[in-house]
């Protein structure tokens, strides 16, 4: 959810919080629905070396307050550690703009 705009973003948003789902994230599939995502824990860096598909990456701090985004990055690309992040959220290329997720934005994952 987007706090700062009171709407929902992904309904279906899987979690990345150990070593192997870290290390693993959306290798191996070869595609991502505009309704999914997937939350990396621990996580202010990320490649996407072997994907398939382009993604957004959308880094946040620890209190989900988006610190930079990333639209539209390709295969076999690295991002450098974004300052202050602590997790990223990967969506399908494009999703970030069409939620009008912006930097700054307050971002809620409800339980």
């Amino acid at each position: 959810m987007n706090k700062t705009t009171n709407t929902t973003l992904i309904p279906h948003l899987g979690v990345a919080d150990n070593f192997f789902t870290r290390g693993k994230g959306l290798l191996g599939r070869s595609t991502l629905s505009a309704e999914e995502a997937l939350w990396i824990h621990r996580c202010n860096s990320i490649h996407t070396y072997f994907m398939k598909f382009p993604i957004d990456c959308v880094f946040v701090d620890r209190d989900l307050k988006v610190k930079k985004i990333y639209r539209n990055v390709g295969p076999w690309r690295f991002i450098f550690p974004v300052w202050g992040a602590s997790s990223v959220i990967e969506m399908s290329a494009g999703t970030a703009a069409d939620l009008k997720i912006n930097v700054g934005d307050q971002l809620h994952v409800g339980t």
